[in-house]
């Protein structure tokens, strides 16, 4: 890595020292939150957690990881009968039940999904619960009431984008940030975090921490999603859409909050050689898979990010995982 790309790690020494004296992550109180990981986060996505501990640490809040976990079953059930894909969700939403707590804390976007469905799913009939509870017959009976959150939604609703701004250490300023929301966030509407057509949470995040956020009509679209492994040209042909319409708004970045949709955004734009029109609109203009040029735009969580502008230092921010390294381009418009 050049020494430039290297001198963004170090927060800016003028704003550390306005705020050196609040902001030590020791000297803050930590709220401990029950926390969901989800496989993918042990994993692939690990840059993802590392950095969401990083960031909530120094906003005075722990992810405690919740005991015993297991898997969430990824793919919510369209059968109004199937109690059986519930099983998985519930097993979880005990062991919240055993810790004394009334919320779980999630970050991928699929868990999420899966989870909070599950919940409502359970809570809005004792039938179905009961069914449940005596299938698991060596668990204790879950009694319901768990609440299932994002991590954006306690950053927006609980914390607030003001309290972030004042632990800011490395500013966003000159960075363009394009938000992507995909499908799981926000839908179906009565479980998503924001309004499913024109969100805002994650702009609103990114300009808290001085970035510009790109607005895209291709934000909330679907990437492909598992049609990546059947029909690789249907996530390909949707990724390209999505990458495109924020590189023609200049973007800089784009900023997920679901490991598939990572995948599927890094992925289908390496996969691509020779010419890059499909990313720019410029039909002057070439590339090759690799390297990775200027053409080909970043991919983040959101986790990472806020990491970054809250003075996480590289080892927390698990840059090395992305496939098309961001550090270039946060050092270019960020600066150390």
């Amino acid at each position: 890595m050049s020494n430039e790309a290297k001198a963004f790690i170090a927060p800016r020494a003028s704003h550390v020292a306005r705020h050196a004296a609040d902001k030590s992550p020791s000297r803050v109180t930590r709220h401990a939150l029950p926390y969901f990981p989800g496989c993918a986060l042990k994993d692939q996505a690990r840059g993802f957690e590392r950095a969401a501990q990083a960031a909530m640490e120094r906003l005075g809040y722990e992810l405690a990881e919740l005991p015993r976990w297991n898997c969430c079953g990824t793919v919510y059930s369209l059968s109004s009968d199937d109690l059986m894909r519930h099983v998985a969700p519930v097993r979880n939403f005990i062991r919240v039940q055993e810790l004394g707590e009334r919320r779980l804390v999630t970050l991928c976007a699929m868990c999420y999904n899966t989870l909070r469905r599950s919940a409502r799913f359970v809570s809005t009939d004792p039938e179905r619960l009961q069914r449940i509870n005596a299938f698991m017959d060596e668990e204790p009976d879950y009694a319901g009431g768990v609440e299932v959150l994002h991590l954006l939604q306690l950053l927006r609703d609980e914390i607030g984008y003001e309290e972030i701004e004042a632990r800011v250490e490395r500013p966003l300023y000159g960075l363009k940030v394009a938000p992507y929301y995909g499908c799981m966030l926000l839908r179906p509407r009565e479980v998503g975090i924001d309004d499913p057509d024109r969100p805002e949470t994650m702009e609103l995040l990114f300009e808290y921490l001085g970035a510009e956020a790109v607005d895209s009509p291709h934000k909330v679209e679907c990437c492909g999603a598992y049609q990546t492994v059947a029909n690789p040209e249907i996530a390909r042909e949707r990724v390209l859409e999505i990458v495109g319409a924020a590189a023609r708004r200049g973007a800089d970045l784009i900023v997920t909050s679901c490991p598939l949709c990572t995948y599927n955004l890094e992925h289908h734009q390496l996969s691509v050689p020779g010419d890059a029109s499909h990313v720019t609109g410029d039909k002057s203009s070439t590339r090759h898979a690799l390297p990775v040029t200027r053409h080909v735009i970043p991919i983040l969580y959101f986790t990472q990010l806020l990491a970054f502008a809250l003075g996480a230092p590289g080892e927390e921010l698990g840059f090395e995982q992305a496939a098309v390294d961001p550090r270039p381009v946060l050092a270019q418009r960020v600066g150390g």
